[in-house]
């Protein structure tokens, strides 16, 4: 699940950064954000490694918060005009 996760978060945090792409990237994020803390509480149980589930998190969070930027960003351009 924490390669899922990252790719997840890699595929959401470049499509993130494409303003109108954002929305479409949106619900991958949450899966992957979903998917790595599922991950990390497995690995924690386990000691198992947790960098890629960490990053995973990482990721997906810096991808949402980025998606959230531009969707204010929209927002706040279509009632000033």
């Amino acid at each position: 699940m924490d390669i899922a996760s990252l790719v997840l978060g890699i595929v959401s945090l470049i499509l993130g950064f494409i303003p109108f792409c954002g929305s479409i990237a949106f619900i991958p994020a949450v899966v992957g954000l979903i998917l790595g803390i599922v991950s990390l509480v497995q690995k924690s149980k386990t000691q198992s490694p947790k960098g890629m589930a960490i990053a995973g998190i990482i990721l997906n969070a810096l991808a949402i918060l980025i998606i959230l930027f531009w969707l204010l960003v929209m927002v706040a351009s279509s009632v000033s005009a």
